[in-house]
């Protein structure tokens, strides 16, 4: 009788690759009754996120601590894992205007992975640590896993070399911390239970991940002073959409019309930010510029520089 594989063990033990009672049934069910069990289980994403916001908060300040010195934010993983990351880090650039180079996601089996699923490319740990090599990661640099299981070689291996390079380390997983045995600065384990398919970690630990990486970004680029008020004062006019999202913007804060917002942002160069601080500080461009240095780009500090 063959001996089953000690990873065949592991995935036994995990809480992602149980069975759920809830859905046992599923295969018989209508339409209406499988959307209903979806919607169900998926109420429960959010409460096992809100359990863990200590840990994504101690992430959020690493990660903030490295982007202000300079540093980038690198996302690893595999499959849904890894696309999220991508995705992720594709979307800072033209909400908050940073460099693509900042936040980046690496994905086990490399860009063809992010659309045809290459399953295998997982299973090497040190393909994960020849990833980080590629990438050029450095040690002022963060890196975070993502692996919904915790035990995917590709990311447990990035983050090893990750750690031996010198990078603050995280790591997101949907398996409980009393299991969690890997050497991080900060583990963040929303555990949201069996998934309505067995195994499907694309379902409620693929949206409990893309939560937690909405925050981690999005908290950090607030403490950068991407954000005024709770709008986007950093994005890019690089689409029709983010053009007119720009002026709406300049309107909203300052009152102007849709004609004096456009003339506005002309005279900024397109900023955002430097347009709020020329017409609300009734400062020139350079000025403008100034204050915005001299406060570490937040628009509330670049009005009150002078009050």
């Amino acid at each position: 009788m063959p001996i089953p594989p000690p990873l065949f063990d592991e995935l036994q033990s995990l809480v992602t690759e149980q069975r759920n009672p809830r859905s046992m049934n599923i295969d018989k069910a209508s339409v209406e009754e499988i959307l209903a069990i979806i919607n169900t289980e998926d109420r429960s994403v959010p409460r096992a996120v809100a359990q863990e916001l200590p840990y994504i908060a101690k992430a959020v300040k690493i990660v903030t601590a490295a982007l202000e010195s300079g540093g980038r934010l690198f996302y690893v993983g595999a499959g849904t894992s890894g696309r999220l990351g991508i995705l992720d880090a594709s979307e800072c650039p033209p909400t908050f205007g940073t460099s693509p180079e900042t936040i980046q996601g690496i994905i086990a089996g490399g860009k063809e992975a992010v659309f045809r699923a290459q399953e295998g490319a997982e299973d090497v740990a040190s393909h994960g640590a020849e990833a980080l090599h590629a990438a050029g990661v450095r040690p002022r640099d963060v890196v975070c896993g993502i692996a919904a299981s915790r035990r995917t070689p590709f990311v447990v291996g990035a983050v090893a070399e990750a750690r031996q390079i010198g990078c603050n380390t995280l790591f997101l997983t949907c398996n409980p911390r009393s299991t969690f045995d890997i050497e991080v600065d900060v583990a963040i384990c929303v555990v949201v239970g069996p998934e309505v398919i067995m195994g499907s970690t694309r379902m409620k630990s693929g949206t409990a991940q893309k939560l937690v990486l909405n925050m981690i970004t999005t908290a950090s680029m607030i403490h950068l002073g991407k954000v005024y008020q709770n709008m986007m004062v950093d994005l890019q006019m690089t689409a029709e959409k983010l053009t007119q999202r720009s002026r709406r913007t300049v309107m909203t804060v300052t009152g102007l019309n849709y004609d004096e917002a456009t003339e506005a942002l002309a005279a900024a160069n397109g900023h955002v930010k430097t347009a709020l601080v020329m017409i609300l500080g009734n400062v020139t461009r350079q000025e403008a510029l100034a204050r915005l240095e001299k406060s570490g780009g937040f628009v509330r500090g670049a009005l009150e520089a002078n009050r």
